[in-house]
């Protein structure tokens, strides 16, 4: 069946596939621009999200949309906010999305509803290469209060430490200040009392498994679509892959998805998708949370529609034009486990090696299920990446399995196929750490909040 038009903005890499999959049941409109390439990123010196959305707004209605999406955490998603607001149509509340991208505010919030869940923080009281107050406690994990794809998010062990981190030259600090200040603009209006998200902030780190909830609300009711597993690289903050379905005991997964509710709730969070990531305390089994996202988790979507069936994006289509996705129908699944695997360089001094056509059409001959996304770079994005992330993410591939052990023996021989080096933790199922009911569930791999 055929619907009208939906606005989508700054439809990327995952979400660039599975919309374009759905433009036949569910027409589009695209608006938006490339973060990471020039010139399209020239955007960004004069980019306002309240002039985009009011420009995107106008389109809409001359081209008879009747919806707007959007799963881009950095913009997307408020502007999507910003639009719904200014048409009447179904979204999520401005003054929610704000309340979830702000970081340091989203912990307070946190603070008041479910304290238990929360770690730890506070803003750091210094500018952008300013000095570092004395007197803060260390090891501590320090992020940018908006960012997204886990920039400047990093795990520091000295004032040394931190005040190198804090060092930017002309043209990074100008590209932090535009990535920023969108956002910052529309908290100064609709959420003052956040306070500017042109600042760092300090969390106390965590050792733990990491996690991912998705879910929704619809007509206020929050409702639990799954949780995954992350396993991280061994002694980094870099995510290796995600698993689906997790291990995790489903005492712990209520428990989680309580304390999101109360969030949700508290923040007016009645409509749309969110993606809640945590960890699980390995010193008292309970779970923390890292941040509540105001979207669909792109990356996520993929896996559910292999295990369950279940297309997430075309649920959100759905949330966005107030229907409810439980009524949409499932899918045969094509597999009973399925991952995101990620391959990442932590050396800056390997250069990364592109798998050739020829490598990759034999990939899609052995693996006509199997996903591939490359993200070739220039050296001077590549040195970026290892000083804001400290590594640089060059591939990801998606693959499905009828168990754990089969889909470890798929994904290294597609590695092979590619020629990449599959990295390894062993299979999910022989990670095991225990909960207090004796359950068992996958072991810590890293610090919480990872990068993506």
């Amino acid at each position: 069946m055929k619907r009208n038009k939906t606005l989508v903005f700054f439809r990327y890499d995952w979400d660039r596939i599975a919309f374009r999959r759905l433009s036949q049941d569910w027409p589009q409109l695209h608006a938006g621009f490339d973060l990471f390439r020039f010139p399209s990123n020239a955007r960004l010196a004069w980019f306002d999200m309240e002039r985009f959305s009011r420009l995107a707004a106008r389109r809409a209605r001359l081209q008879g949309a009747s919806a707007v999406v959007s799963n881009h955490e950095q913009f997307g998603a408020l502007c999507a906010a910003l639009v719904a607001e200014k048409m009447g149509w179904p979204g999520t509340p401005v003054e929610a999305v704000l309340a979830c991208q702000h970081k340091l505010y989203a912990r307070q919030v946190l603070e008041r509803v479910a304290p238990q869940a929360n770690i730890p923080f506070r803003r750091l009281e210094a500018e952008y290469g300013a000095d570092i107050p004395e007197g803060l406690d260390y090891p501590t994990f320090v992020k940018p209060v908006k960012a997204a794809f886990s920039v400047l998010a990093k795990t520091v062990r000295s004032r040394q430490a931190l005040f190198a981190h804090t060092r930017f030259n002309r043209r990074e600090l100008w590209i932090v200040r535009h990535l920023v200040e969108p956002f910052d603009k529309v908290v100064r209006n609709r959420l003052p009392e956040a306070g500017t998200a042109h600042s760092l902030m300090l969390e106390e780190s965590l050792q733990g498994h990491q996690y991912c909830m998705d879910g929704y609300c619809f007509d206020g009711s929050v409702q639990r679509l799954g949780v995954v597993d992350a396993i991280m690289y061994p002694g980094t903050n870099a995510f290796m892959r995600w698993d689906y379905p997790s291990r995790l005991p489903e005492e712990i997964q209520d428990k989680a998805e309580a304390i999101a509710a109360r969030f949700l709730q508290a923040v007016g969070f009645t409509h749309g998708f969110f993606n809640m990531e945590f960890v699980v305390d390995e010193r008292t089994g309970q779970p923390k949370i890292i941040e509540l996202n105001p979207r669909l988790a792109a990356q996520f979507s993929d896996l559910y529609t292999r295990v369950e069936g279940r297309n997430l994006h075309e649920m959100a289509m759905a949330l966005s034009h107030g229907i409810d996705p439980a009524t949409l129908p499932a899918r045969e699944p094509t597999a009973t486990c399925a991952s995101s695997f990620v391959y990442r360089s932590f050396d800056p001094s390997v250069p990364v090696v592109m798998p050739t056509a020829t490598q990759r059409r034999a990939f899609s001959v052995a693996y006509p299920d199997g996903l591939l996304l490359r993200f070739p770079k220039s050296s001077t994005q590549i040195r970026q990446d290892f000083k804001w992330l400290g590594n640089y993410r060059y591939g990801i591939a998606h693959l499905g399995g009828s168990s754990p052990g089969e889909l470890e023996q798929r994904f290294e021989h597609a590695s092979s196929l590619l020629g990449w080096t599959a990295p390894r933790t062993g299979h999910v199922a022989d990670q095991k750490g225990v909960t207090e009911s004796g359950e068992a569930w996958p072991t810590a791999m890293g610090t919480e909040n990872a990068s993506r």
